[in-house]
């Protein structure tokens, strides 16, 4: 049955998709940050098309929003060639993996996002297709069983993940080029903010651009949302111009505050501190008093709170330090902090007891 508001909200969403690919750099000289990361690639690309050769099998890994599917394209685009999209959730059977082989043309870039995320089933078909370019089937059972092979052209599958040490070792020393993708200094992220600006035909004040990367995360994808909501604001609420008044009331209304902290993160160094005295409580206990998913706070919220030094990772769970109290206003009294201190030396001595077993284990 036909329904309006599918079709506005299906419209609503192409609409954003395209304004976010329309922000996305096309060649590696355009493209802000992991400087290392982009000298490596130009080598890689530049010797690839001399010798007239696909490039090698790509795994760029790292914290989300930081550019790894950006990078993809960009890697296509420098190779003057294809590249098909996909995920390692869509691909569901070993089917679906053979007709997605079997269309690629000569050079062309395949890219699997989340490949973390493939069964193993999926994995076993990539192997010699990675290494060999070449498909094995099996036809038959019992003695009468054949083996078959069907070649494939000569592609690059560029994988990206946010987990890494989940990507089985088989699959992952089958990458020819590991690239681990750093979050972004505050410089690079005002560069990517005054750019996206220009791009969205949109003046702003440079101190509205240093505000709005200063509570980025370290985190381009983040910054252009930011950009793009504090952009309504200015043409709403002001005349079109992203001044610092505006940014600055845009963000509060959206709940942000200085450090880029949201009310998720509230609510979960709040629920550690008011719930279980600031831990260590572990990741599920946490998920379940924040009303979060484990997931969530793991690969979205929890880096950038260690990052800050508002939280520590301990064998025994998460403890807020006293860097999280003074923001939110919590008062630490000197015993707590005395055991915050405590425990960590205790961590401390234990971890350097384990580092001094597995040394001495080895010299005997």
């Amino acid at each position: 049955m036909y329904d309006g508001n599918e079709l506005i909200s299906s419209t609503l969403v192409e609409q954003e998709a395209e304004s976010e690919n329309i922000l996305r750099p096309q060649t590696l000289e355009g493209y802000i940050g992991q400087d290392k990361v982009k000298e490596n690639l130009m080598v890689y690309i530049s010797a690839a098309r001399r010798r007239n050769e696909n490039l090698d099998h790509v795994l760029l890994y790292g914290p989300p929003g930081l550019g790894k599917t950006t990078l993809a394209h960009i890697i296509a685009n420098e190779m003057h060639t294809r590249i098909t999209v996909t995920s390692g959730p869509a691909i569901e059977k070993a089917a679906d993996l053979v007709a997605l082989l079997s269309k690629l043309t000569e050079n062309e870039v395949l890219f699997i996002d989340e490949i973390h995320r493939l069964n193993h089933s999926v994995e076993e078909i990539l192997y010699p297709a990675l290494e060999d370019y070449a498909l094995d089937f099996i036809i038959g059972k019992g003695p009468s069983a054949k083996s078959i092979r069907l070649s494939l052209p000569r592609f690059t599958l560029v994988g990206a993940t946010t987990k890494a040490g989940r990507l089985s070792a088989p699959l992952r020393d089958r990458f020819g080029v590991h690239a681990r993708l750093e979050m972004y200094s505050t410089e690079q992220l005002v560069k990517i903010v005054r750019n996206s600006s220009k791009v969205l035909e949109t003046e702003i004040d440079a101190e509205a651009a240093a505000m709005l990367a200063g509570r980025s995360r370290g985190t381009p994808r983040i910054a252009n949302r930011l950009l793009k909501r504090v952009r309504d604001f200015a043409q709403v609420k002001g005349e079109g111009r992203i001044t610092p008044e505006i940014t600055d009331f845009a963000l509060s209304c959206m709940g942000i505050d200085e450090l880029g902290l949201d009310g998720v993160d509230r609510n979960i160094i709040l629920s550690m501190i008011d719930k279980f005295n600031g831990g260590p409580v572990g990741l599920e206990t946490v998920a379940a008093a924040s009303g979060e998913d484990a997931g969530t706070i793991e690969d979205v919220y929890e880096p950038y709170l260690l990052q800050i030094g508002f939280l520590a990772r301990t064998p025994r769970g998460r403890v807020c330090l006293p860097a999280a109290y003074r923001h939110y206003g919590r008062s630490l009294s000197s015993d707590r902090e005395s055991q915050i201190s405590i425990f960590f030396n205790r961590e401390e001595r234990e971890e350097g007891k384990r580092s001094y077993s597995i040394i001495t284990c080895r010299r005997s």
